[in-house]
């Protein structure tokens, strides 16, 4: 049976640990057993956790030695150090051949232990610049779900937990038992770790005399980007410099994403048609709002307006 051992810290997320329990320490009944869930800590003995309760974990890092998968659900406060203790407990695990598995902002402890340089990670994308700034050797992608590489996996916000584990449970075991797993859960079965974290889109800062906002009353019509230079009166190469340095970016991608963002308040909060949707935006059309929001969101606007539609 695959040994599953969450290693978890003062002050412990009840509900990242909770996670781990539920995919794989939870019997059910018609669901054939297939992992054996632990909790070790550093020092045994109660834990404070985020819900206000201590919890009893009477198993030592010693209950790492024998883990098929080391399972660190958060890291709180993320600047917490490594301790040269659990440091060499998780680098030991992995060199045996465990799979080292981290929630949300458990991404931290495991790129203080090396294992992350070099390689793609996620964590939750309000920590994202964060891990950026700390460890510049870990290529952070702060847009998808979860990412693994096998020996290593890591997960955005805690959410992103749940489909790392189950996807964990495809890789172990198939399709159907995830998918009846999931289905005990009343979780959706599958969701790619490519799917965008759906972040709230940022409010950018009107840092060219008012062409930004001159421009996103006007994402219905068929703006150019030479009408945007147009109207700032400079030539389209001088308002390209002025976006990439005050912006980072080109003024057809500002708009697009400009345009794809207005596109999710709408699913969001009206009944429109997608048809209307991409008319009001200036996408032109329906199949064309399905790329360009499958390029940047990563779901279909059908997908994306089940999953955030506010209620009347």
């Amino acid at each position: 049976m695959h040994r599953v051992v969450a290693l978890v810290r003062p002050v412990q997320s009840t509900f990242e640990l909770g996670i781990a329990a539920e995919v794989f320490g939870t019997p059910r009944a018609g669901v054939p057993r297939h992992y054996a869930f632990d909790v070790c800590t550093e020092t045994p003995g109660p834990v404070p956790t985020t819900a206000g309760y201590a919890m009893s974990v009477p198993r030592g890092l010693a209950a790492l030695a024998t883990a098929d998968t080391v399972l660190i659900p958060g890291w709180a406060p993320v600047d917490a150090p490594l301790s040269p203790r659990v440091r060499r407990a998780l680098l030991r695990a992995h060199a045996r051949g465990a799979r080292l598995v981290t929630i949300c902002s458990g991404v931290f402890a495991l790129a203080r232990t090396g294992l992350l340089d070099g390689r793609s990670a996620t964590t939750h994308w309000a920590r994202a610049d964060q891990l950026r700034r700390e460890f510049p050797a870990v290529r952070v992608e702060p847009d998808v779900l979860y990412v693994d590489h096998g020996d290593v996996a890591t997960s955005a916000g805690a959410g992103a937990g749940i489909d790392l584990c189950l996807h964990l449970v495809r890789q172990d075991h198939g399709a159907a038992h995830a998918a009846l797993v999931a289905r005990h859960m009343v979780m959706p079965p599958h969701r790619e770790g490519g799917q965008a974290q759906f972040a709230p889109p940022p409010a950018a800062p009107d840092a060219l005399d008012g062409l930004l906002d001159w421009a996103a009353g006007r994402l219905g019509t068929a703006l150019s980007v030479r009408e945007l230079a147009t109207h700032a009166g400079v030539s389209p190469r001088t308002l390209a410099r002025r976006f990439t340095g005050q912006l980072g970016t080109s003024p057809g991608a500002w708009l697009l994403a400009r345009r794809v963002t207005e596109a999710r308040a709408l699913l969001e909060d009206t009944d429109l048609p997608v048809e209307a949707i991409a008319t009001r935006v200036g996408l032109t059309s329906a199949v064309n709002l399905r790329r360009r929001f499958r390029d940047q969101v990563g779901t279909t606007p059908g997908a994306y307006r089940r999953a955030f539609r506010t209620p009347s």
